[in-house]
Order: structure tokens, then C-alpha cells, then sequence
């Protein structure tokens, strides 16, 4: 017997309907259930087939867990290491080398630091920081967003300089990212899923967020042409990724799908939310995503301690005929340190 289990949060509807339908479907044979752990041992076993992860972005003994199973074999949707070194601007400047359109981003160093920090800490900043150059370049309006987080939270429209200054001045220890802002024609938010099928969803991003009044329901909504290139280059993002559940949002501005958002790989699947349409679409994806994986195998991720647990005979071929890199012990010479000013605190100052 198969087991899938669900790590979830407060969501309560697409649980329920992705375990209703794993079990339906299993018949017996595949088995889906609500994840129940405690205190994890370091021998643990294996308890489950694939995990479902929809919450462990926002909490450290869940994430720690995941990694711990998928040790044992466990496929993770998402995958927990990759999530956790993950961050947006990574990702801007990654889609952009593959072909992606992607508004103009800076990363920003942080307007304050934790208390240990200090002006040693610093040498390499760069001060006073070219505030008029990064303005130049990315122009206004712009969106003041932290390089790693999600729900739109401590997001700010940028008009001005001066305004810039007062909103990055209130951001304290997070780093942030100031982006181009597109004043788009259309916009819409996609599910990918399994790095193969696309729903294209018509979104209104200046409805409440998760209010249920932003997806909405337009029939051809984008031509053909621009539909494929939105398909496309969502498949690109989630296989450079390896997300098999994400969503990616496009701002599209004379024809041109601007991927302003696509690292949600816990992606909102409630029906209140998203709506009936869109909600059973997601469920059924990942239906027939889990079942395929089983029945097929799933691709195991190339972690580096695979071949050493008994990783299948094309894995331990392909981690053999990686040639050895040469390493050589350089001694390093001591070097007086430099003297350096109190530490300068950037922003509007």
C-alpha cells in the first residue's frame, strides 16, 4: 500500500478534497491522510510515499521534518531543500537568463541589521548608496518587495525618491527588492503543475487579497499567441526550479507577460478563494500528478549523499563519471585589518 500524506495549515477545503480524491482513486491500494508527527528520531522511518507540503515555509520543525523524510525516500511536493535556499531575486535574475521577461529589479541591502552586527560587519557595503542610479534604472512607479516572502505582505507602490526612502526606512532587517513597476493592459495567475499543465487564470491583483473576488471569469481572455507564450514560460520557471506545484503571476503590458511573482510553491487552493472552477482544476491536477509519480516512478532529486545509501545503479553511474575537481591548500597570509569608520545606517539619510 501506498501512503500520500497532506501537511497543512489553516487551509481546510482543497485538504479535504485532494485526500477524498487520492482515496477515491486509491481504492485501497493508495492511501491519503493528514501528516501526524511528533518528536522525529534521527533513525525514523519511512512512513510515507509522497508528501503534499503546504505549510512548512512558515514553520522550522516542519521543514527540518520534511528534509529528515525525504532521507528515507519520501518525494516531497515541494522539494524542502531547494524551497529553503530559494529566495525571489534568485529567481528574477535566473528567469531572465532563460528567456523570461522580467521588469527591471535591484536588491536592495537591509536598512537595519540584528544586534551583533556591526561596523566590521560591513566593510563591504557600498555608502552612500547610488539612490538616483537604482531609481534611474528601474524607474516609477515601482514596487518595494522583500526578496524573500509572500502574501503581499510589506509590499509598497513607489512614486518618488523620497517616498522610496520613507518605505524602505520602515522595512528594518529585511532585505528587500525594488521592481519596475508594470502598468499592464491584462493580468493573470497561473497554475503549473508536474512542470506540464497550465491553467491560465484572469486575476484582478487590486481586489482584496484572498477575498475571492480576484480571479475572474473571462473567456478568451488572452489571444492565442499570447496564451501559449504565458503557457510556455510558466513550464520554463518550474522546470529551471524543480517546483512541481507552483503558481506564476504575469503582468502583460503590450503583449509582453512580465513574470512579476512565481516562487509560491504552497500556491492558495481554497474554494472560497479561488472559486469552484479553479479549485477542482488544481485538485485534479495533482490527482493525476500523485498517481502517475507512483505508478511511474518519481524523478528522485540529485542529492549528493544518494549514492552512498544505495541510490539506484544510473545514479550511482552518474554521480561516478563526475571528474573530481583538483584542490590545492593555499595558505592564507595574515593581513591587518583596516580601520573603519561607526557603522553608517543607509536610507534617507
Amino acid at each position: 500500500m501506498k501512503r500520500v500524506g497532506i501537511l497543512v495549515g489553516r487551509e481546510v477545503t482543497f485538504p479535504e478534497s485532494i485526500i477524498n480524491a487520492i482515496n477515491e482513486r486509491g481504492n485501497g491500494e493508495v492511501v491519503a491522510e493528514m501528516v501526524k508527527i511528533g518528536g522525529i528520531r534521527m533513525d525514523e522511518e519511512k512512513k510515507y510515499d509522497v508528501i503534499i507540503d503546504r505549510i512548512s515555509h512558515e514553520v522550522p520543525y516542519y521543514r527540518a521534518t520534511l528534509k529528515r523524510f525525504a532521507l528515507e525516500g519520501t518525494y516531497i511536493i515541494n522539494n524542502p531543500f531547494w524551497w529553503s535556499a530559494d529566495d525571489k531575486f534568485f529567481n528574477f535574475a535566473l528567469a531572465h537568463k532563460i528567456g523570461v521577461a522580467i521588469p527591471k529589479t535591484v536588491l536592495l541591502p537591509q536598512q537595519s541589521y540584528i544586534k551583533d552586527i556591526t561596523s566590521e560587519s560591513l566593510r563591504n557595503l557600498e555608502f552612500p548608496i547610488d539612490w538616483e542610479g537604482i531609481c534611474e534604472y528601474v524607474g516609477f512607479p515601482a514596487f518595494l518587495k522583500p526578496h524573500d516572502g509572500g502574501g503581499w505582505k510589506n509590499v509598497s507602490k513607489i512614486h518618488s525618491l523620497e517616498e522610496l526612502w520613507h518605505e524602505y526606512n520602515q522595512s528594518g532587517t529585511l532585505c528587500m527588492t525594488l521592481q519596475e513597476g508594470i502598468e499592464y493592459d491584462q493580468f493573470v495567475r497561473c497554475y503549473c503543475v508536474g512542470k506540464e499543465k497550465v491553467l491560465i487564470m484572469p486575476y484582478d491583483p487590486s481586489k482584496p487579497y484572498l477575498s475571492g473576488m480576484q480571479y475572474v471569469n473571462v473567456e478568451d481572455y488572452l489571444t492565442p499567441e499570447l496564451h501559449a507564450r504565458v503557457e510556455k514560460d510558466c513550464i520554463t520557471i518550474c522546470e529551471a526550479l524543480g517546483y512541481d506545484l507552483n503558481t506564476i503571476e504575469f503582468a502583460i503590458k503590450d503583449g509582453i507577460p512580465y513574470a512579476i511573482d512565481f516562487m509560491n510553491p504552497a500556491p492558495d487552493a481554497e474554494l472560497a478563494s479561488v472559486g469552484e472552477a479553479n479549485h477542482n482544476w488544481i485538485v485534479n491536477a495533482m490527482t493525476e500528478l500523485i498517481f502517475k509519480k507512483l505508478e511511474e516512478g518519481f524523478e528522485t532529486p540529485e542529492y549528493r549523499w544518494s549514492a552512498m545509501l544505495g541510490a539506484p545503479a544510473d545514479a550511482k553511474k552518474k554521480l561516478a563519471a563526475k571528474p573530481k575537481a583538483e584542490t590545492k591548500t593555499i595558505k592564507a597570509k595574515k593581513t591587518a585589518e583596516p580601520k573603519t569608520a561607526k557603522t553608517k545606517k543607509a536610507g534617507n539619510a
